[in-house]
């Protein structure tokens, strides 16, 4: 973990990491799923698969809990930074999944920031903004954390380095909240009767918000089909990325995305909206 990746991809060829994406560079693998330093899987990926004509970096999406189904949210991890046009690829990528992948007709892209008014922002965020705004896409502005949760917005875009921090922060809080109500229903002989007959519920709830179960983030924007797995998954994760990986492949989601890019010029910009 602690290896430099760059010292990764010129050394370290007969890596099982290095090995499992030229699998999939050959054809010999259909998928490679790697619970692995994301950063030395984001390296040997570009530089062994390459991005797709028209993206300059694959980005980490995934499936978050929402009040409505899911929201999905990129970049997860891949880039700790990335530029205007970058975020704008990743919102063209975001909702073609949406859109062919998940059945979603026109899925709205927010942009996430620290507030929804206009003049919010650092100024790569703004410039994001603007580009967006003249885009084809379903884009429906500036949206703040708690949006990622309210079922308002179909496909959250950041930078890698935003969105690991609120995916990591989510985790942590639904952690949290599971040791504390276990905690509250063994306190007392009542408390666990409680319990009892709240346990139907309660695990339904827990299944439902259960990070194991959207284990298994695409890096999309690649030639080839990568899927990262956290690093700390259980059995139970690390099926669901395998699951995750034969899903894109049996959709030939690659394909898909760089049709899909092609036929719509990369969303090229429209004038502006008003």
């Amino acid at each position: 973990m602690s290896d430099n990746p760059r010292e990764d991809i010129r050394r370290k060829k007969d890596s099982s990491m290095r090995v499992a994406v030229e699998l999939v560079k050959s054809g010999r693998a259909a998928a490679c799923v790697s619970a692995g330093n994301t950063g030395a899987l984001n390296g040997i990926a570009h530089f062994v698969l390459k991005t797709l004509p028209g993206v300059e970096r694959a980005a980490i999406i995934s499936a978050i809990p929402a009040a409505h189904g899911h929201t999905h949210m990129l970049d997860l991890g891949a880039n700790t930074k990335a530029t205007p046009e970058q975020l704008r690829q990743f919102a063209a990528m975001g909702a073609i999944i949406s859109r062919d992948v998940y059945g979603l007709a026109a899925p709205r892209i927010g942009l996430l920031n620290i507030g929804e008014e206009d003049i919010k922002g650092h100024e790569g965020v703004q410039a994001a903004h603007a580009l967006l705004a003249r885009t084809h896409l379903n884009y429906v502005g500036f949206v703040e954390g708690d949006d990622i949760f309210s079922g308002d917005v179909d496909v959250v875009v950041t930078d890698g380095f935003t969105g690991n921090v609120a995916l990591k922060t989510m985790e942590g809080a639904a952690g949290l909240i599971a040791d504390r109500m276990r905690r509250e229903f063994r306190a007392s002989w009542l408390d666990r009767l409680a319990g009892l007959a709240a346990r139907p519920v309660l695990r339904r709830v827990a299944a439902s918000l259960d990070p194991r179960r959207y284990n298994g983030a695409c890096m999309v924007g690649l030639t080839g089909i990568v899927v990262k797995s956290h690093g700390r998954a259980d059995g139970v994760a690390f099926a669901r990325a395998i699951i995750t990986a034969a899903l894109a492949a049996r959709r030939d989601l690659t394909a898909h995305i760089a049709q899909a890019l092609a036929a719509e010029g990369a969303e090229t910009p429209r004038g502006s909206r008003t």
